[in-house]
């Protein structure tokens, strides 16, 4: 079966593409602390790069082989995100800025299941209210919904936490 060019192209651009997805999650998973995850993802990847490298380097003179593998690693960065993209790993906190100041959205958000955290602050154009929501990642697209209806012009950040110390979501993480 390996004997036949096109299928031997094939098998190594497939092998590459789930080296490269194992890759992607072992580093997003190493990133997010989840070590033993991390190393046994880690153990599957590379055996699949074993394995994926040994046919290129057992035919080394192909050319198509070492394009397949080099495709093979560019479409699995591509799957390896999409794959993290689907599972959401995480939280995130995010940070709503709105001039409304007269409409109690940090309690319509709460209603909806979101801690909030807010406060006055003082912009170049006046007053602000700022709001701090700390979210997992499978609620993000709803949240950033759920501001856009509150307020289309609020302006929102959001980036990922580290560590997470007292308060609301603490509980509600653990359990």
């Amino acid at each position: 079966m390996l004997e036949n060019g096109l299928v031997m192209v094939a098998i190594i651009f497939l092998i590459n593409i789930v080296y490269v997805s194992f890759l992607t999650m072992r580093t997003i998973l190493t990133l997010k602390g989840q070590r033993y995850l991390a190393a046994v993802t880690g153990t599957m990847e590379i055996g699949v790069y074993v394995i994926g490298l040994g046919l290129v380097l057992d035919n080394l003179g192909e050319i198509q082989n070492i394009i397949a593998y080099a495709l093979g690693f560019g479409v699995g960065i591509i799957v390896g995100m999409k794959i993290e993209e689907y599972l959401a790993l995480g939280y995130i906190t995010v940070n709503a800025i709105t001039t409304k100041l007269e409409e109690d959205i940090p309690n319509k958000l709460r209603d909806v299941g979101y801690g909030v955290t807010h406060y006055l602050a003082h912009g170049r154009q006046g007053e602000r209210l700022v709001m701090q929501i700390l979210t997992s990642r499978k609620s993000e697209r709803k949240l950033y919904q759920a501001i856009e209806e509150l307020d289309p012009k609020a302006f929102v950040i959001s980036y990922e936490p580290r560590t997470f110390h007292g308060g609301f979501w603490v509980r509600k993480i653990r359990r």
